[in-house]
């Protein structure tokens, strides 16, 4: 089957539903959506838990509350949907191929394409775990759609390796479903999820946490029996003597999530050597002209809301593609992490938008500090702006409102450091 549209977009998410609210409300009316689950949502539909809503709603929601409130828009706005769908291909020229049962083979001809398929989890091969291979052994967003959704105890005695968002919510989550959380490792010195999360899920459940450890060998014949945990140095080296044994049947692994750009890396789009995204500029387009990447499948995020958010910013920006509404700057800005800064996104400025005054930058430190300066250097290290903060965290997305002076200067590049 054969099909045009002035908009394809990959991944039925929060990412992928904003930018298809956003085109539609600023005038693009052929709009695909495109899902290879179910239904819409994303990951939203396992995530029970509250949380989510806060920013951009300015009220807690669930994960399935917060999904469906932009469901219900896209029935309303009558945004052509496919979900079942596996996007195989796509091409510079902006053709897909997907494929799903009741269509068979599809070829979408669009004018411009949004991807935002999201990300996956990183499982024990990533990580090279030594010892047997016994069952048991799951990613925590496995564990969470066993529990939430299929109804299923992963098991009774658990070990979690990893302190990010998810595998923080997973221990309080087998805490209350009765389950005992016998330890959660972290390699570094400090949680890598939100401050937030680690005192309320964590801390208030008296689940410990043991910083600067790891897994190094798992035993079991049919089921896991036990494991070996020992301390790690700061250059994640194992150090000698402080193995430690623990019984157990179940290992969840909380330890990254890496964006899903095999369709990215396939066309020829650059990829960012530290989100593992595409590179994009501040419309989130990337070195494709008219295939854009926004949410999960452009860098992870801490919150659905930054992700709706930088859905609509891809969905304006589509729009004003399509309409040719744009022009160059003079030259492109290069935006350049500094000092404990770990990524920048966009990595570049390229364009002067009709209406728009500010650019949002998004960005990630290396570690994490107290009573800091954000500073926003020109190309021979002039403070041009600065912002304070009082902590910074891996574990939290920073964004800040570029000024607009800095986007009228003829600079060629912006170093984003932390002082």
């Amino acid at each position: 089957m054969k099909l045009k549209c002035d908009l394809a977009i990959i991944g039925g998410g929060p990412a992928g539903m904003a930018v298809a609210l956003e085109a539609k409300k600023n005038g693009v009316e052929n709009i695909l959506l495109l899902e290879r689950d179910k239904y819409l949502g994303g990951i939203l539909s396992q995530c029970i838990h509250k949380g989510f809503g806060l920013q951009y709603f300015k009220k807690e929601l669930t994960g399935p509350e917060y999904a469906d409130k932009f469901i219900s828009q896209i029935k309303q706005h009558k945004i052509n949907i496919k979900t079942g769908t596996m996007v195989l291909k796509i091409t510079s020229e902006k053709q897909i191929i997907a494929l799903n049962r009741d269509d068979g083979l599809l070829y979408i001809n669009a004018k411009a394409i949004v991807l935002a398929m999201g990300c996956r989890e990183r499982t024990r091969e990533a990580i090279a775990i030594a010892g047997s291979r016994p069952a048991g052994i799951f990613t925590a967003g496995t564990a969470q759609r066993y529990i939430n959704i299929e109804g299923y105890m992963p098991g009774r005695e658990v070990v979690i390796l990893g302190s990010d968002d998810i595998g923080i919510i997973m221990a309080r989550k087998i805490y209350l479903e009765g389950a005992k959380v016998k330890a959660v490792l972290e390699t570094m010195p400090f949680s890598t999820g939100l401050i937030c999360n680690k005192m309320q899920y964590l801390d208030d459940f008296n689940i410990p946490l043991k910083f600067n450890h790891t897994i190094i060998n798992i035993e079991g014949k049919k089921r896991v029996e036990k494991i070996t945990i020992a301390r790690v140095d700061k250059k994640m080296k194992v150090i000698p003597g402080t193995e430690e044994e623990i019984s157990c049947d179940t290992i969840l692994l909380s330890v990254g999530l890496i964006p899903e750009n095999e369709l990215s890396t396939e066309v020829g789009i650059k990829l960012d050597q530290a989100t593992r995204g595409p590179i994009v500029n501040e419309n989130r387009e990337t070195e494709i002209e008219g295939i854009f990447a926004c949410g999960n499948v452009l860098h992870v995020h801490d919150l659905a809301d930054f992700v709706t958010e930088e859905g609509e910013i891809t969905g304006r920006a589509v729009s004003k593609y399509l309409k040719n509404e744009r022009r160059h700057r003079p030259q492109s800005i290069k935006i350049i992490p500094g000092d404990n800064i770990d990524y920048v996104i966009p990595q570049h400025i390229e364009y002067i938008m009709p209406g728009r005054k500010k650019v949002k930058l998004f960005m990630r430190v290396k570690s994490p500090s107290e009573t800091v300066r954000i500073n926003f250097k020109d190309d021979k290290g002039k403070i041009l702006a600065s912002y304070k903060k009082k902590t910074v965290t891996p574990g939290e997305m920073l964004n800040f409102y570029l000024p607009e002076i800095l986007l009228t200067e003829q600079l060629k590049s912006i170093t984003v450091s932390i002082k």
